[in-house]
């Protein structure tokens, strides 16, 4: 494919980002590591690429995966003991992937507390089929309330692709953006990898995450040195994990 090189240079260092914050691997409360084992398995992996700090995001979709603040952090706690007695030195932290539903809808109208990536960053997604019509609505509900919303993996929606103009307004709302570093390879399909591409450069982009959920995408991200997209994110000023 165009994005790829013939062959990769060296392997692949995401020690540059220091930070991630888009996982799945506190285990059994979503589609994520399964057990502590496979939680471990995967974090020493994202060590071995070069993170410093993970803040992993359980999904809260509420009808598939009704997670609550009390679950996650009760989940954090056991994945911090588990990895503190597997001697990986690596920090911590848990926030969540709130899908932008009606559960998310009543908890903003109850004003419950989210849980943020940082400060006041939140990360939301909605639908791989189409946008919700009150997309803009929520968003700025949750900006009224003292958020920032940060949009997961903007590339992957996919039928956007003729509606560019909605990621326009987003970024001009304030909406920060986070790029799948996948999407980079094509692991998501080609047309995702466009979009990626069509994001860059419009200087989109305000971070990057694994959105780590299994062995396979932990396989996939150990071959991203090759792709030409990578490179450019890389070498872009665009990407501010290092903040978090």
């Amino acid at each position: 494919m165009f994005f790829w090189k013939k062959k990769a240079t060296e392997p692949t260092d995401l020690s540059w980002l220091h930070t991630d914050f888009h996982s799945h691997l506190i285990p059994g409360i979503d589609d994520g590591a399964a057990d502590i084992s496979e939680s471990i398995a995967l974090i020493k992996g994202m060590v071995q690429l070069g993170y410093k700090k993970i803040i992993t995001t359980p999904h809260v979709l509420w009808e598939v995966y009704p997670n609550t603040t009390e679950i996650i952090k009760r989940g954090l706690e056991e994945l911090r003991q588990a990895v503190k007695e597997a001697g990986i030195p690596v920090e911590i932290n848990a926030a969540a992937e709130y899908f932008i539903d009606d559960h998310l809808q009543e908890q903003l109208e109850k004003k419950v507390p989210l849980l943020p990536i940082s400060d006041n960053k939140v990360l939301v997604e909605f639908s791989m089929i189409t946008a919700p019509l009150d997309l803009k609505e929520v968003l700025f509900e949750m900006q009224l309330q003292g958020y920032q919303p940060i949009l997961a993996h903007p590339e992957r929606y996919a039928y956007l692709a003729n509606k560019k103009a909605l990621y326009d307004e987003l970024k001009g709302t304030g909406c920060l953006f986070q790029l799948n570093l996948l999407s980079l390879s094509g692991y998501y399909g080609s047309a995702v990898q466009e979009l990626a591409d069509y994001l860059i450069k419009k200087e989109y982009y305000d971070f990057a995450g694994t959105d780590l959920h299994g062995t396979r995408h932990l396989s996939a991200l150990k071959k991203l040195g090759a792709s030409s997209l990578y490179q450019k994110i890389k070498d872009s000023p665009l990407i501010k994990n290092n903040m978090l």
